[in-house]
C-alpha cells in the first residue's frame, strides 16, 4: 500500500490521541517510514503535497504559484538539474539569493524520525540556511525516505564514496509556534516556510 493511500484512507491507522500523549523524546510509535515521517513533519508546520506523476508535480507547483502571487517571483535555483527538469513551468529561475523570495530545491534524504530534509552542497553549495530566503518548495521523492539522519548519511558516503559533499544539514524547523519557540534544541537553527511536493517513484 503506497503512501498516498496512508495518508487519505487505508493502512494501519494511528490513533491521534497517541501521536499528542507521546514526549518528544519518547520512542517513536511502531509504524511504517513513510508514515512516521508525515507524522513529523507536519507537527513541524511544513506544507506536504503529494503526487504520483510529475504532471501533477508540475500542477502543485502552478497551485502554490498563485496561492501566494509568486508568478512574478523568480526562484533561487542552485541546482542546474532543477532549473532544467522544471523549464515548462513559466518560472523564471535566479542563481543569485538576494534577487528572489523563494528558494526552489532537491534534496538528499527525507528524515522520518523528526520529520526533517536533510540537504548538502549539492543544494546549498556554500550558502547557510539563514542566508536563503524564508520561503521554500522542496522537490523530493518516496525513495529518499530513510528512518533517520544515520541512515542518510551512510546512503550519501556509499553514494559518493571518497566525494562526500561538503555542507551537509538539516532543514526542520518550517514555523515558529509554542512548541519550539523555546526549545534549547533549535537555537540557531532557521525557521522556513516550506512546501514539499513529494513524487511516488517506489
Amino acid at each position: 500500500m503506497g503512501l498516498f493511500d496512508k495518508l487519505f484512507g487505508g493502512g494501519k491507522k494511528v490513533s491521534k490521541e497517541a501521536v499528542q500523549t507521546r514526549g518528544a523524546h519518547m520512542p517513536d510509535l511502531n509504524i511504517p517510514v513513510d508514515e512516521k515521517f508525515t507524522i513529523h513533519f507536519k507537527k513541524n508546520g511544513g506544507k506536504f503535497l503529494y503526487c504520483d506523476s510529475l504532471k501533477e508535480i508540475s500542477q502543485a507547483l502552478s497551485n502554490i504559484i498563485g496561492e501566494n502571487n509568486w508568478k512574478q517571483q523568480p526562484f533561487l535555483v542552485l541546482d542546474n538539474r532543477l532549473s532544467k527538469k522544471f523549464s515548462n513551468n513559466n518560472i523564471t529561475f535566479t542563481d543569485k539569493a538576494g534577487q528572489s523570495e523563494v528558494f526552489f530545491t532537491t534534496c538528499e534524504h527525507l528524515i522520518a524520525q523528526d520529520g526533517s530534509i536533510l540537504v548538502c552542497s549539492n543544494q546549498l553549495l556554500e550558502s547557510k540556511l539563514h542566508d536563503l530566503p524564508d520561503n521554500v518548495i522542496v522537490f523530493a521523492t518516496t525513495s529518499q525516505l530513510v528512518e533517520n539522519i544515520g541512515g542518510g548519511l551512510k546512503v550519501i558516503k556509499k553514494k559518493y564514496g571518497r566525494n562526500i559533499p561538503t555542507n551537509i544539514t538539516t532543514l526542520k524547523h518550517f514555523q515558529a509556534n509554542e512548541e519550539n519557540d523555546h526549545d534549547f534544541l533549535t537555537y540557531g537553527s532557521t525557521s522556513k516556510n516550506l512546501y514539499l511536493l513529494l513524487l511516488e517513484d517506489l
